[in-house]
């Protein structure tokens, strides 16, 4: 089963009423060398200056980015690629956030989520790991967090690959 990390950023909330700005994935494997990435035209008139500012994009630079519609269709083909017919893993950060915009997205642009109906939570699978509630697994990424997608997701999925190297987390990619 492919593991694959995704990481989204968006102009707010919640999709439809608000936009995905981008979003990158990581096949997780050893060489962390198979990556996905998308800039997304804005689908709303709506957005949160604030939660664009994370992106590092402006209102204007976003007017410019891709048709929605071909960024997931173009997802879901390079998910078939990377993995083939096997049943794929979607994992991240804050899976709450990332399903939510890449489902939606998926369901309304392609008809259907390649991912299926669930999601897994890098930083829970961590605090189970480590029997503590309050840790995080930041401190066992490599690459930078710069909200760049396709960093933070390389970076998350680095995390993981130490949770089965170093720390013994039984896990098949």
């Amino acid at each position: 089963m492919p593991y694959i990390m995704v990481d989204v950023e968006s102009d707010g909330p919640i999709p439809g009423d608000y936009s995905l700005v981008s979003f990158g994935a990581v096949l997780v494997d050893e060489q962390l060398d198979k990556t996905f990435y998308r800039q997304l035209h804005p689908i709303s008139d709506k957005f949160i200056p604030e939660a664009l500012a994370v992106s590092g994009h402006s209102r204007e630079e976003t007017l410019q980015f891709g048709d929605p519609a071909a960024a997931m269709q173009d997802f879901a083909a390079w998910l078939q690629q990377v993995a083939g017919n096997e049943r794929l893993i979607f994992i991240s950060d804050n899976n709450g956030f990332d399903w939510m915009f890449i489902c939606w997205y998926f369901h309304h642009f392609v008809g259907k989520n390649p991912f299926g109906f669930s999601s897994q939570n890098l930083g829970s699978l961590y605090k189970g790991l480590v029997n503590d509630t309050f840790k995080t697994f930041k401190h066992l990424r490599r690459t930078a967090h710069t909200h760049h997608p396709v960093d933070d997701a390389k970076g998350n999925a680095e995390a993981l690959l130490t949770m089965k190297r170093e720390l013994g987390l039984k896990i098949r990619f």
